[in-house]
């Protein structure tokens, strides 16, 4: 239950999503599966791709600016040879290239280019704003408009045929948030001398939250359970609530720091602390707990010596 008593469930859902869903589909269903409006979600994927999507729910709304950052993996298959429009298997094709004698020794070498730090060209059906309007909405009137290229940071990028007498690669990448995988295939492709995109596209992770612990948001239904929590016994016949790590654990990529009575009453308060109270060191950001394990808020270095609140978590949160 919420502290305070409050009502409705808060906490962070791992969902597998499903190949059809958008992500606003799965957040419009979990809205009627938790039983609140208060739902939102960190990292959009597309219809196609599948795979971990992590669903803030209730106060936990407050943390998914937290959660979006981090790295992300992804696997899925290059093909080469055919351009598209969306750089992905959805798009019509635009252009198609004999890359018959393309080896997977070639292939490996120029995916080991876009390895580290990279400069990366958003694609049109993204969600990038140019002039105040999100691309993808430009790219369903048909316009293309010029696109600023964008840092971003390939970890790690492991190459393997699926069938490399038609040209298919499957692509394991470990990257920084921000990084578009059909742009990574398409450029790969181009840097071969031709061209390619991407198909069957599945998000592994994000973070430290994993494919292992996700769950199909169809694969719930109905209502919370009274207590105003999540609950992992069946709700409808076999049908099963989502887990819903508590807020604290959903910020468990990030330093911890756990504070006395004293100080948790000030930091529910949202001073501004002298950075040795808190006992860190850096820029953080660092959730704050209490001596019962709650989240009490975000903090983050403000000045020399100083650290502030970026969140604080009320106590109560009517619904």
């Amino acid at each position: 239950m919420s502290p305070g008593g409050a009502a409705g469930p808060d906490g962070l859902a791992v969902i597998d999503k499903e190949p059809g869903w958008t992500s606003h589909d799965v957040v419009a269903k979990a809205r009627g599966v938790f039983g609140t409006r208060k739902v939102g979600h960190a990292g959009t994927l597309d219809p196609d791709a599948t795979g971990v999507l992590l669903l803030g729910v209730g106060r936990a709304t407050k943390l998914l600016r937290f959660v979006t950052p981090l790295p992300k993996h992804y696997v899925g298959e290059l093909v080469l040879g055919t351009e598209t429009t969306t750089l992905d298997a959805s798009g019509e094709v635009t252009a198609v290239h004999d890359m018959a004698g393309v080896t997977p020794e070639q292939v490996a070498d120029a995916a080991a280019g876009f390895v580290g730090p990279i400069m990366q060209v958003p694609p049109m059906v993204s969600a990038v704003k140019v002039g105040g309007r999100r691309l993808h909405e430009l790219a369903r009137q048909g316009i293309e408009v010029d696109r600023e290229a964008r840092p971003v940071t390939v970890h790690r990028l492991d190459v393997a045929p699926v069938d490399a007498t038609v040209g298919i690669y499957r692509l394991d990448v470990e990257c920084s948030s921000g990084t578009y995988i059909r742009s990574l295939a398409a450029d790969i492709g181009a840097a071969l001398g031709g061209g390619g995109h991407l198909r069957a596209l599945r998000r592994r992770g994000i973070g430290s939250f994993t494919e292992a612990e996700a769950h199909p948001i169809g694969a719930f239904a109905g209502p919370r359970d009274d207590s105003g929590g999540s609950s992992s016994g069946a709700e409808a016949g076999s049908i099963t609530m989502p887990k819903l790590l508590s807020m604290a654990e959903a910020l468990r990529d990030y330093p911890a720091v756990a504070v006395d009575e004293p100080l948790a009453r000030r930091v529910s308060q949202g001073q501004v602390l002298a950075t040795r109270e808190l006992g860190v060191e850096g820029t953080g950001p660092w959730a704050v707990v209490g001596p019962q394990g709650l989240l009490l808020a975000v903090y983050q270095a403000h000045a020399p010596d100083r650290v502030k609140p970026a969140v604080v978590i009320p106590l109560s949160s009517p619904r």
